[in-house]
């Protein structure tokens, strides 16, 4: 994958994320997600396929964050499948960290994301970042919300000419 990330001062390390980091991943996405959290199977396929790339946040040797981007390369597009940041260090920095890293490993024009419409934190986060919202699924989490889906143009398609 590439080179861990630090951020002086911070003590947060942005790391590849593998198959040795299960327990923890599973443990962030219960704390983050609830009802909402990925099975056990569901964590353990995200970071082990090779077509996804994950990155882990940690400050010291511990797990604080979480992302993974499925690469869809047929449609040119990437899938932000999850972003996890513990309670307790969320605003801090470390969603953007996870963010702005997973972006300049996808190297595909058009990235997509869901979240949940009362998510009014990860909706700032996102729009922050460049993302607009272009679609709305009806009930899509368990409890009936909707996910507001978010799309990022990273570069233009190369027009003919």
């Amino acid at each position: 994958m590439s080179e861990p990330i630090s951020h002086p001062g911070s003590g947060i390390s942005i790391l590849p994320a593998t198959w040795r980091d299960l327990k923890e991943v599973h443990q962030l996405e219960k704390a983050c997600f609830q009802l909402d959290a990925w099975p056990f199977l569901d964590i353990l396929g995200v970071l082990t396929i090779p077509q996804i790339i994950r990155y882990k946040a940690q400050k010291g040797e511990k797990l604080i964050g979480f992302i993974a981007a499925d690469l869809r390369r047929s449609q040119a597009t990437a899938w932000i499948a999850t972003l996890a940041v513990l309670p307790d260090c969320r605003r801090s920095g470390v969603g953007s960290q996870l963010l702005k890293k997973c972006e300049k490993s996808i190297n595909l024009p058009l990235i997509r994301l869901c979240v949940r419409e009362n998510n009014l934190p990860a909706i700032q986060l996102y729009l922050m970042h460049g993302y607009q919202q272009v679609d709305t699924w009806k009930k899509y989490y368990r409890g009936g919300d909707n996910a507001l889906v978010f799309e990022k143009v990273v570069r233009s398609p190369i027009s003919p000419g």
